[in-house]
């Protein structure tokens, strides 16, 4: 089992990054707004180099689909629409998903060209015409949720984050690693003036892990519970556990020590470097309450399904978009059950900000340090490495 859990966690450090000078423009295609009955969103801005245009701003960009394939450019200051905010952007931070598109690793279409980025937040610089609710000045965090389809019986339902034709800031719509970001005002929060923005640029990874941990699982007070992979989510996904009332081990590769000994002393979990099995079955013998697999790879739900007790569950919450080679029997012999868990809605990001505000979750032992956004490559390059849980860049 340990050799199969080196193999689920393995990072590629190997993998060459792609320098590349790109002097022509890049038109986006235009997003399938009319289809949605979106006639007032405008298509992406096109990339140039600098110019010093003072009505542009660099902003980190993934061009094409080839590893490497991101850079500084200059673009246009969006236009909004009358029910969007233009936000000028305080902090944002860099998410597993930009690594992704950084080295090709990911599984989700891409809008080529477009801006990465979509854990943010900042101050409201301008509103449309038909926005209510909010002013110049007003500090904010946004969802991700940019463009959905309100006729979606998902969407009806408030579970809008399910919408299958939504598009989300940093791959479908322009994201936040640049100064100004346009965002609709239906997915905007408060952010209290007692939150700092470079902790609340994280509500969104904090929502992720709510909904894994809170929504999607059925955590009780005094149960033990294993976290498969010490990134952000699964660092978030043990904190979250442990405000349940959860004993929890976070489990990882001795090349993860640093960050499980953050979760060690900031979270009150465990860590583990390897094999979980002894630690899931330390009270009957029969495995721990519940997984959270929170790893980037498809093999830690085998691992998962082993260590979990009869009638336990497993939340997965981690993408990996290798082909299983495992068979899923173990899963019906012992009545596991198997939950998804993607994004977030409105009561969780009111929650989460709540407990950010109240101190109950502190985001600020996992943050490896702030970067100014010409600075992009060393931030995603020591995610990538694991020197740092959470890279957070400052566009301004």
């Amino acid at each position: 089992m340990l050799c199969t859990l080196k193999t689920s966690l393995k990072r590629d450090s190997k993998l060459s990054v792609i320098t590349r000078s790109v002097s022509k423009r890049w038109s986006c295609p235009e997003l399938h707004a009319t289809a949605l009955g979106l006639s007032d969103v405008p298509t992406q801005p096109f990339y140039r180099q600098s110019t010093g245009n003072p009505m542009q701003s660099a902003a980190v960009v993934n061009y094409a689909p080839e590893p490497g394939s991101v850079e500084i450019r200059e673009i246009d200051r969006p236009e909004i629409g009358s029910q969007d905010v233009l936000l000028e952007v305080s902090h944002v931070g860099v998410c597993g998903s930009d690594l992704h598109q950084w080295t090709a690793h990911h599984s989700w279409p891409v809008n080529y060209p477009v801006v990465l980025g979509h854990e943010f937040g900042g101050h409201i610089v301008q509103l449309g015409s038909d926005v209510e609710g909010w002013k110049e000045g007003d500090r904010v965090v946004s969802e991700t949720a940019a463009i959905i389809d309100s006729n979606n019986p998902m969407s009806r339902r408030g579970l809008y984050n399910l919408d299958p034709t939504r598009k989300g800031f940093g791959y479908g719509v322009n994201g936040a690693m640049t100064r100004y970001v346009r965002v609709p005002s239906r997915i905007l929060h408060e952010v209290p003036h007692s939150l700092a923005f470079e902790h609340a640029c994280l509500t969104e990874p904090c929502c992720v892990a709510y909904n894994a941990v809170v929504r999607n699982a059925r955590i009780e007070p005094g149960d033990r519970v294993i976290v498969m992979g010490p990134g952000t989510i699964g660092i978030l996904c043990a904190a979250m556990a442990r405000l349940c009332g959860a004993e929890v081990a976070l489990v990882g590769l001795e090349s993860d020590r640093h960050r499980l000994n953050i979760a060690e002393e900031n979270y009150g979990c465990q860590g583990i470097v390897g094999d979980p099995t002894d630690w899931a079955n330390q009270r009957d013998g029969l495995g721990c309450d519940g997984v959270i697999d929170a790893a980037g790879s498809s093999v830690t739900l085998e691992i998962a399904m082993q260590v979990v007790r009869p009638a336990g569950w497993i939340s997965k919450v981690g993408w990996g978009p290798q082909p299983l080679g495992y068979n899923l029997d173990p899963l019906v012999q012992k009545n596991v059950t198997l939950q998804g868990s993607f994004s977030h809605n409105w009561p969780i990001w009111e929650r989460v900000l709540a407990l950010l505000t109240s101190g109950q979750l502190n985001v600020a032992p996992i943050i490896g340090g702030i970067w100014p956004i010409d600075q992009w490559q060393t931030a995603f390059d020591k995610m990538h490495r694991g020197e740092v849980v959470k890279s957070v860049l400052q566009p301004i």
